[in-house]
């Protein structure tokens, strides 16, 4: 295994620092520790009621399984509104987040893939994010990767101004509990949520088991599995991208799976593809 704290490779310390993405990223984490300072048992839920509904309901069951994916089928209301709570992870709108995650996928570890480990540990969890513009695409390249998304009038516009929904929320938890709420409930949960997501993209290509021995290092990680809702059975994940049940046996616990099998015994989510393993493999 390549030492994961390796200096960048070339092709990537040719890259300009993409500034906005720095200053944004930094004064998060910044105004993350100052919410520590302002602890109250109601900070904490809002921030964690928020990070379910975000990190899990938005981007793993809406931005990934869903809208990346096709993993299974839901109305329109349902849909939009799972794209809603995925735009407050300020992790882009869902065509570029979606274009991101088919390119990764497509060239999993190869010099396209957005952020391959294969260029090092830190790369693959924040470097791409802070340098070049790896998720600024085109409308040529959003067109070839998310046709099905730039057919809808809605993930058009609201991808340009997704951030406005963070904006609203912000504005809303200041007049229920001040800025002590805004530094918990944005902030310190985005944080806590970028790291989720990105150590679904860097820890789970370096550390943990593979079940099936796919053309990439993808692992399956429990531990962030944990953090990510069922995110972190990534090799699982990679060999049968478009299951919507990641954690294959009873002791991967996939939360994001239960919440789409809730949605289906309701009738919201249709059309749901699994794969499961041979009955010898699930004891």
């Amino acid at each position: 295994m390549q030492n994961i704290i390796e200096t960048e490779k070339a092709s990537t310390q040719s890259l300009q620092i993409n500034w906005q993405n720095l200053v944004i990223v930094s004064s998060f984490h910044v105004l993350a520790v100052v919410a520590l300072f302002y602890f109250s048992w109601a900070n904490l839920a809002v921030m964690l009621i928020f990070n379910w509904l975000v990190a899990s309901l938005g981007i793993g069951i809406g931005y990934h399984r869903l809208l990346t994916h096709r993993s299974f089928k839901v109305s329109k209301w349902l849909e939009y509104g799972l794209t809603i709570l995925g735009s407050l992870a300020i992790q882009d709108g869902a065509i570029k987040w979606v274009t991101t995650h088919r390119i990764h996928h497509a060239y999993t570890e190869e010099e396209q893939d957005p952020h391959s480990t294969r260029e090092s540990f830190t790369w693959a969890h924040v470097g791409w994010v802070l340098l070049g513009r790896a998720q600024e695409h085109d409308l040529t390249t959003c067109a070839r990767y998310v046709p099905d998304l730039m057919k809808d009038k809605f993930h058009v516009i609201f991808s340009r101004y997704y951030y406005v929904s963070t904006i609203i929320l912000g504005v809303l938890l200041f007049a229920v509990g001040g800025w002590s709420m805004v530094f918990w409930g944005i902030f310190l949960r985005t944080v806590i949520g970028w790291h989720s997501t990105w150590i679904v993209n860097s820890v789970t290509h370096f550390w943990g088991t593979r079940r099936f021995m796919t053309q990439d290092d993808s692992t399956n990680n429990g531990l962030v599995a944990f953090f990510s809702f069922g995110e972190g059975w990534h090799n699982n994940h990679h060999a049968h991208p478009t299951s919507a049940r990641h954690g294959l046996t009873w002791y991967e616990f996939d939360q994001n799976w239960l919440t789409i099998r809730l949605f289906q015994k309701l009738g919201w989510a249709k059309q749901v593809k699994i794969h499961n393993l041979p009955d010898k493999e699930t004891n």
